[in-house]
């Protein structure tokens, strides 16, 4: 099993969305979040003041997925995400040692499927 973090930018969010339902990935959990990288931010100005603002609006998928899952999502989200431009964002992928479905108490790859 593992579980793929995106981060990406808001206006890649329905594309991706799209990619991963192609790819028969439905189950995500989406975030709004704020963070900087590479881009470093931008200024603003506000009242004569100019105000550097390095926190940029993202979103952040956490998807789990069994291990042959795994690389059709991670394509999906690069094909939804990629524009070719600084800030389309990151994947970070990491093995997950348990699942567990509360509803029923299945464990394992049966609690992610």
């Amino acid at each position: 099993m593992k579980k793929i973090e995106a981060i990406i930018q808001p206006n890649a969010l329905d594309k991706v969305k799209e990619e991963l339902f192609e790819a028969n990935i439905s189950k995500m959990t989406v975030h709004k979040v704020r963070g900087c990288g590479q881009q470093q931010g931008y200024n603003e100005s506000y009242r004569g003041k100019v105000y550097k603002v390095n926190l940029l609006e993202k979103i952040k998928l956490e998807i789990v997925v069994n291990d042959e899952f795994a690389q059709s999502c991670i394509d999906a989200i690069v094909k939804g995400a990629r524009t070719g431009n600084i800030g389309d964002g990151k994947i970070f992928v990491t093995n997950l040692e348990q699942c567990i479905r509360i509803r029923t108490g299945e464990e394992g790859p049966q609690a992610v499927g």
